[in-house]
């Protein structure tokens, strides 16, 4: 089990009419359109680890793509048993509507510890995870790592794929349940004749779509069956990569009927990043990369799942568990860098990084002008962004007026896309907030200014 591991998986349950006539429907076959946003399940690490956490987090999202931490980015529930910690959280809606979290029992990056149990908990709207329990999968002397679940409509069970060991290589396994507390024996569910890992399984239009990585080189690839019985597969796509090293594929049907997206979580040269692919069509093999322009994932998440919701489910949720108080700013120009404070000097760097609350500004009201912004650092609070000599440095507020209108900036249209954000200083109103270097600073911009020079004062504000 490398060292990210993500596979987020989309499941879209059956329509109110199938369900009323007692259809047995799979979750993630039926429309997606009956879906207006998704959740996200995952854990969290950074690259050197200060973002560490291996218990259940939520996120949410309207697009699929630009996602909301909840609960301040920390855990709703943490495993009480076993290795008391978890990896690889799997969410499944279920055909009864209320849903199961199954995830690899597995605290840290000690990978030489085989469990052979999950973590699983029920919940009935996401708001509350209860019936904590352990179900045993096998007894072979081997892991039990990035558990997905699927509905197999002919078995009339649910079926539970994991990557363990079996033969002297990583193949997939599966057990079969109807209850996620009693599971049937383990057998072999994929084994093409080379070691994979991070199986993510979707059923969509009577064809069982399995995605994977191929430990032997190292890229993703999609298999497929028409029946989604074991051994039943065939690899129809070529190996995709970025990054230098990438594994935990996972594949997500969109809720606007446009296709496909395919996520993959690279390891390489740094931990806790990841890309993405975009595909019109499931059965071609035709999958074009994203740009990061694109998609924002969770601060630190990892090898979690995506689910598709309801409006009034999103809604609970974030009543439930409440938007983080932090917002993050990241660069239109380089969409891979965010807004930091590095020795007291702002400037843009790659995510992801630690000290990561480096990243992490209360946007407030202006102190100048309750009608602008400041930007006040989480991990330095008292202290905010303002300019000195056009340049920009985080400094303790000393409440004097000189302070107070140099760390005072009016949030506009972005100057190169006005779906983004352009920052105006206060006390200098021609002048915009940029990166120029990867250093922050002010200078005059406006319309007619250089694409370039617009691109740098262009943000998007995330979380």
């Amino acid at each position: 089990m490398p060292l990210s591991r993500r596979a987020f998986t989309l499941g879209v349950t059956a329509s109110a009419a199938a369900t009323a006539t007692g259809l047995a429907l799979h979750p993630r076959a039926a429309s997606a359109a009956t879906y207006t946003a998704y959740v996200m399940t995952y854990f969290t690490e950074s690259p050197q680890f200060q973002g560490a956490d291996y218990g259940l987090h939520v996120a949410v999202s309207r697009d699929g793509l630009n996602w909301t931490p909840l609960n301040q980015n920390n855990p709703v529930v943490t495993p009480t048993a076993g290795e008391l910690g978890l990896r690889d959280p799997f969410v499944f809606r279920k055909q009864d509507g209320t849903f199961v979290v199954v995830a690899t029992d597995l605290r840290g990056t000690d990978f030489s510890r085989n469990s052979q149990y999950l973590h699983v908990w029920d919940s009935t709207n996401l708001t509350a995870f209860t019936g904590y329990r352990r179900i045993r999968m096998h007894t072979l002397n081997t892991h039990t790592w990035a558990p997905t679940v699927f509905w197999d409509a002919s078995r009339g069970q649910y079926g539970i794929v994991y990557s363990a060991v079996n033969g002297g290589q990583d193949v997939f396994m599966v057990n079969y349940t109807t209850d996620f507390r009693t599971v049937s024996s383990p057998q072999v569910y994929f084994s093409p004749g080379f070691a994979v890992l991070d199986g993510d399984i979707v059923v969509d239009g009577g064809t069982t779509y399995l995605y994977y990585k191929n430990l032997s080189n190292g890229n993703l690839y999609g298999a497929r069956s028409s029946t989604g019985a074991p051994n039943s597969f065939t690899t129809y796509t070529s190996g995709l990569r970025q990054g230098n090293a990438m594994e935990a594929p996972l594949l997500v049907k969109r809720n606007d009927g446009a296709g496909w997206w395919l996520w993959g979580d690279s390891f390489s040269p740094v931990n806790a990043d990841y890309y993405a692919w975009s595909s019109g069509n499931i059965t071609a093999n035709a999958w074009s990369q994203l740009n990061q322009r694109d998609y924002t994932p969770p601060l630190n998440a990892k090898h979690g799942s995506i689910l598709g919701i309801t409006d009034a489910e999103y809604n609970g949720l974030v009543s439930r568990w409440g938007a983080p108080n932090w917002v993050r700013l990241k660069s239109s120009n380089l969409p891979d860098y965010f807004v930091r404070h590095a020795n007291l000097v702002g400037r843009i760097d790659p995510y992801p990084f630690d000290p990561y609350q480096d990243q992490l500004w209360r946007m407030v009201a202006g102190l100048a002008d309750p009608a602008g912004v400041s930007f006040e650092s989480v991990n330095r609070p008292g202290s905010y962004l303002r300019h000195v000599n056009y340049a920009i440095r985080l400094d303790p507020n000393d409440n004097s007026a000189t302070f107070r209108a140099d760390a005072t900036f009016h949030r506009t249209a972005g100057l190169a896309d006005s779906a983004w954000t352009s920052f105006r200083s206060y006390n200098f109103p021609t002048h915009y907030l940029r990166h120029a270097g990867y250093l922050l600073r002010i200078d005059p911009l406006g319309a007619s200014s250089a694409t370039a020079d617009r691109q740098d004062a262009t943000f998007r504000v995330t979380s």
